[in-house]
């Protein structure tokens, strides 16, 4: 009888096996790492066809980055020289290296000979100088000195050249494929490139950093050598002095490259990036991107079409169920950037079935929302149940069995 018995539990649990494994996978929460940030998403396409202004320089490219969305570019994916605007990546390194606790701000570095020999924008470090790992980087952001991008590559891997393997892989995992680094400092290098677009990437996942920003609006600050030498700083950007909002971007400029920049600006809740490269002036750069600002902020805005929970209206049906129907919520936020006075042309289309199979699952994706703007699909939202739906019968089969055990 007890063997019996024990057949009986053990083939009503391998029934229900392969449903309870499959739950406990999808729900399971996943452990904290410290991996650098997914790539960010530019749009396909952007929603000009043509710069709606004249753009005198090589390439160009304005995003809004939180919702990606490209709204103009000129020559985008033209690989180019960008002189200085390099160090976004060394950058981004160096802000992922402090976030992942591999280094910390006060920690102490020893500039190397390669380092202090570099030549271009310095802050004049000195063979054997040692300098916080916090005032290196503020050297890079502000003063883009190229001593203390090397002494900061140095810190982290060893050599510049380790660092530059680096800035190549995060490059890759970021989806930069026109993108080939050979320094970290963006002195001429042959093979040495990227593009408009690749420049935007990189300079999105920058800016998710709030330590970044500790930094790149400071207009004037000094390094103290600590032998009674002092080194003036002044930021490179301009632009977060001559325009309303500005508080990044990194500069760079060569006889090859032109002069390059890629700024950010937010006004409101709205954030903007402009990249331009190969500008003929260092002025000319800053006017064309202050310009490109001015076209976006005057007409464009950020527009929350959904959040995450929302319940959608009414139940999905389902059969052979304990329950008739089902209840769903939008799985996901969605901010659009849209023309001023074109918010009343967002459409949400439900994409659902007619109805599902039980048992179903809580958080279950059964379909999602198209978001259409002018005909056009732009985006979707998932859409997942709220709760589970066992299949009919089940529950009381399970109730017997415990009850015949008596649990």
């Amino acid at each position: 009888m007890k063997i019996r018995k024990t057949l009986c539990l053990l083939l009503a649990l391998a029934l229900l096996l392969p449903a309870v494994a499959l739950a406990e996978v999808d729900l399971a929460t996943p452990e904290p790492t410290q991996e650098p940030a997914a790539a960010p998403e530019l749009s396909a396409a952007p929603l000009m066809e043509a710069p709606p202004i004249a753009l005198s320089c090589a390439s160009a490219l304005l995003v809004e980055p939180e919702s990606g969305q490209v709204l103009f570019e000129q020559n985008a994916d033209t690989p180019r020289a960008v002189a200085s605007v390099t160090k976004v990546m060394t950058i981004l390194l160096a802000l992922e290296a402090l976030e992942q606790g591999r280094v910390h701000a006060d920690s102490e570095v020893v500039v190397s000979a390669d380092a202090a020999g570099m030549g271009g924008s310095q802050v004049l470090l000195d063979v054997g100088e040692t300098q916080p790992f916090s005032v290196l980087l503020k050297s890079v952001i502000v003063g883009s000195a190229n001593d203390a991008s090397v002494a900061i590559a140095e810190a982290l891997y060893g050599s510049e050249a380790m660092f530059v393997e680096r800035m190549n892989e995060r490059a890759q995992e970021l989806g930069m494929n026109n993108t080939s680094f050979v320094n970290c400092t963006g002195l001429p290098a042959e093979g040495q490139a990227t593009t408009a677009r690749d420049v935007a990437v990189m300079t999105i996942a920058m800016l998710s950093h709030p330590a970044y920003f500790e930094y790149s609006g400071i207009w004037m600050d000094e390094v103290d050598h600590g032998d009674g030498r002092i080194t003036q700083l002044t930021n490179t950007n301009k632009l977060i002095r001559l325009y309303e909002g500005c508080d990044g971007g990194k500069t760079g400029s060569t006889s090859e490259a032109g002069y390059c920049v890629s700024a950010t600006a937010q006004r409101g809740d709205m954030r903007l990036i402009a990249v331009v490269l190969g500008a003929d002036t260092g002025s000319e750069r800053f006017d064309i991107a202050a310009e490109m600002f001015d076209y976006g902020f005057a007409h464009y805005r950020l527009y929350p079409v959904a959040e995450k929970g929302t319940k959608v209206r009414g139940e999905l049906p389902v059969t052979g169920g304990d329950a008739a129907g089902v209840a769903l919520a939008l799985d996901g936020d969605l901010t659009l950037l849209v023309q001023k006075g074109d918010e009343q042309n967002i459409q949400l289309v439900p994409d659902l079935p007619s109805s599902i199979e039980a048992p179903v699952r809580a958080g279950q994706e059964v379909g999602g929302v198209e978001v259409i703007v002018e005909g056009r699909v732009v985006a979707r939202i998932p859409v997942v149940t709220t709760e589970e739906v066992t299949a009919k019968g089940l529950k009381n089969a399970l109730n017997r069995i415990w009850r015949f055990w008596g649990m």
